[in-house]
């Protein structure tokens, strides 16, 4: 082999490693859940730190990328993925991320329960286990669940109708992030998360409220490669919540990312989604060191 390692380009990397993402892909190891629309999304978030991308390495063989290490929204937490076949780079890029992307002498790194070469390597050099969460999807094989809006909410989506400020409100509520939200702030992150390459509106649900407010908010993305839909964001303002609108909301992406070829839909942590039929295929580990 002749490899070489290099640093991430944020402006001329983000498309080769996205399609590295997408070649790479396995229902049965998910890439320690680093999926291609993750990485897209976590790269249009307003928490995303832009600043450090440079401390992701890339490990290449002929100008193709075999491996990658890079983190979620910021430095302290890392996945590393690897083409199959390249697994003895585990150790070598497991050490390069506690030098370039560890913060207060300690690093986190996903895995899945899958991964054992991984999970095995981690525990030699030194990491152990602190956190465990299901990773869940919903299979298009079965039956949609049915729900009907109340009175008064209507369905839409935002290649009809993209209020910023309205969306804006309803991520700030949904997500619980405080009383007031900051419009001179905020509402240019909401027009940060919609530039995407692969960002559709179309797959955009929002459930109105009867005051033309926006009660719900769905986000889909869709892997045309692999054939999967991804969730993300998704949030209800607590006023509007236990009416089913979040479940009306997916549902609705979901139908239209099955139109388009998707075979199934990747979900969420919290018990909504085991309660409308997402079913656990494996479990992301978070394995901690301190350096």
């Amino acid at each position: 082999m002749n490899i070489t390692q290099r640093r991430y380009s944020l402006l001329g990397d983000f498309d080769k490693v996205s399609t590295y993402l997408q070649d790479v892909y396995s229902l049965e190891t998910l890439n320690s859940y680093l999926l291609q629309p993750f990485f897209e999304y976590a790269h249009t978030h307003p928490a995303f730190n832009h600043k450090l991308t440079h401390r992701f390495g890339l490990w290449e063989e002929n100008n193709t990328i075999v491996g990658i290490a890079c983190y979620e929204m910021d430095i302290g937490e890392c996945f590393i993925s690897t083409r199959k076949g390249y697994e003895s780079l585990l150790s070598e890029m497991i050490k390069y991320s506690e030098k370039n992307i560890s913060i207060n002498k300690e690093l986190s790194i996903w895995a899945t329960d899958k991964e054992i070469d991984k999970k095995k390597m981690l525990h030699v050099m030194g990491y152990r286990m602190v956190h465990s969460e299901p990773v869940t999807i919903f299979s298009y094989s079965e039956s949609f669940p049915e729900k009907t809006l109340p009175k008064g909410f209507s369905v839409s989506s935002l290649d009809y109708e993209n209020d910023f400020m309205k969306i804006n409100d309803c991520l700030w509520y949904g997500f619980n992030h405080g009383p007031e939200p900051d419009p001179d702030q905020d509402v240019d992150c909401r027009m940060l998360m919609q530039s995407g390459p692969n960002f559709r509106k179309d797959l955009t649900t929002i459930i109105k409220a009867p005051n033309g407010e926006y009660a719900c908010f769905a986000g889909m993305w869709l892997d045309k490669i692999n054939n999967y839909a991804y969730l993300e964001p998704l949030a209800t303002v607590p006023e509007y919540r236990g009416l089913g609108l979040a479940t009306v909301a997916v549902v609705e992406g979901m139908k239209k990312t099955k139109e388009l070829g998707a075979e199934y839909c990747f979900g969420g942590v919290p018990d909504f989604y085991q309660h409308i039929g997402f079913k656990t295929i494996a479990h992301r580990e978070l394995w901690k060191k301190e350096l």
